[in-house]
């Protein structure tokens, strides 16, 4: 049985939740558009450490959202969750972000697509099945109406994510589901982190870096 701290930063949701044996106990995070994680992210730290009982020396591993997403944002809760593996020496476990996204989406039969905004009509996605396995890798896309066609013609396709606004106005299929409204969420990690640290499938503290997917541009 694992206590992890899992942080999810890489959209606009500040996200921070504990998970003993995969299953969350304490969850604190807040969608804040002005990207206020700098200032939130380790105030949330503490209160779900408060709100679980659980003291930062009995952490057993950090688990953190590993990307695609925003450059600022990912950078701010690796650099967290690093400093907490070498403050009080734990492993850290790194989540793709799509695949905890996709676990939001609960489907029978189909697949499930989540993807994240990245400016304009281009969205950061990757393609898993209902039963949540990854089939098709993850990407940097630019959307237009003929996008996934080739999933929708075969099942019922849900879309999820931050992305799913600009891909509706174009996308008028009848197998097309639309889930808005969801981002990532610690809340999804738990399990995800429970699996990995089983398998001692930890990463490189030092020189762990986000999966950024694509190059900063500012502005």
């Amino acid at each position: 049985m694992a206590v992890i701290l899992c942080i999810e930063t890489a959209t606009t949701n500040c996200s921070v939740a504990i998970a003993v044996d995969g299953k969350i106990i304490a969850l604190q995070e807040d969608n804040n558009h002005q990207y206020s994680h700098a200032e939130k992210l380790h105030s949330f730290i503490d209160q779900v450490l408060a709100k679980s009982g659980i003291l930062k020396s009995s952490l057993q591993a950090i688990a953190v959202s590993k990307g695609p997403g925003s450059y600022t944002g990912l950078r701010i809760g690796v650099s967290a969750a690093k400093g907490l593996c070498f403050a009080i020496d734990v492993p850290l476990i790194s989540i793709p972000t799509l695949e905890a996204l996709a676990h939001q989406a609960v489907i029978e039969n189909g697949f499930i697509i989540p993807m994240l905004d990245a400016r304009r009509l281009e969205v950061y996605a990757a393609v898993f099945s209902s039963e949540n396995d990854q089939i098709r890798e993850t990407k940097a896309e630019v959307l237009d109406k003929n996008s996934y066609y080739d999933y929708l013609k075969i099942n019922n396709v849900c879309f999820i994510g931050d992305g799913v606004e600009k891909f509706k106005s174009l996308c008028k299929h009848k197998n097309a589901i639309f889930m808005e409204g969801k981002l990532p969420s610690a809340k999804q990690m738990g399990a995800l982190a429970e699996i990995k640290y089983r398998k001692n499938d930890f990463e490189d503290v030092a020189y762990f870096e986000p999966y950024y997917l694509k190059d900063f541009i500012p502005g």
